[in-house]
């Protein structure tokens, strides 16, 4: 399963050029899921990752491998300063990279919705404190982080715990790299561009649940297929 993993192989060398933390892993994490209640009025917050403007970058990604070379473990990563020592709206990245049991992910629809599936964890965590505010249209995901939560010891630690567990809870999931980013000069831009590839790449899998043809000459993901190893073979197999 290899069509995600030169998205996981750029994410790795940009890590690789700037300085990550490595958080520990904790089985018992002390704080509350809230769920749909995790509420923040801009008057009960401390600041925001990513911020209200459109200038601030707020990126939120997730990429799927079979790969353990690219995958070996699971980690949380930190680039930049945490949430105790931030003290207004920086950039933000939370970027997900999964390992998965890629005879478990089946082919066309039970793929697609495995890797939804997957994808979707992001709406599945919500820490007491930490309100995520994700935009499919804009294609942004900013976080609000409450002066209470940061009064209470609130960190990426906490955060990328609890992902991490929600993400196990996924049995096809074998393992996973979580990185939070809010360093300033972190390269947001192709980050994004990543990012944007990963999603075009999944609703083409879709687009070829839908509109199976045989011209390829004649669709308009053509480019991406070509660009994307195992997307044309996927595409003969529907």
């Amino acid at each position: 399963m290899k069509l995600y993993d030169e998205i996981i192989a750029s994410w790795n060398g940009m890590l690789l050029e700037c300085e990550a933390k490595s958080l520990p892993i904790e089985a018992d994490v002390n704080w509350p899921d809230v769920g749909k209640d995790n509420m923040i009025l801009r008057s009960d917050m401390a600041y925001e990752l990513g911020g209200s403007s459109a200038s601030i970058p707020a990126l939120g990604g997730t990429a799927i491998t079979d790969d353990k070379n690219l995958v070996s473990q699971d980690e949380i990563l930190l680039v930049g300063p945490d949430l105790p020592e931030i003290k207004a709206d920086v950039p933000y990245a939370r970027i997900a990279m999964a390992r998965v049991r890629g005879e478990e992910m089946g082919e066309g629809n039970t793929l697609y919705n495995a890797i939804r599936n997957i994808e979707y964890v992001r709406y599945r965590v919500n820490p007491q404190g930490f309100m995520m505010r994700v935009s499919s249209m804009h294609e942004r995901e900013s976080v609000r982080v409450s002066k209470d939560a940061i009064a209470n010891g609130l960190d990426f630690k906490t955060v990328g715990n609890m992902m991490l567990q929600s993400f196990h809870r996924n049995t096809k999931v074998e393992a996973v790299k979580i990185i939070f980013i809010t360093a300033p000069d972190f390269p947001y831009n192709q980050l994004d561009k990543d990012i944007r590839q990963g999603e075009k790449i999944t609703k083409t899998i879709d687009h070829m649940l839908k509109n199976v043809m045989s011209d390829c000459s004649a669709c308009s993901l053509q480019e991406i297929c070509d660009e994307v190893e195992g997307l044309r073979e996927l595409h003969f197999k529907q």
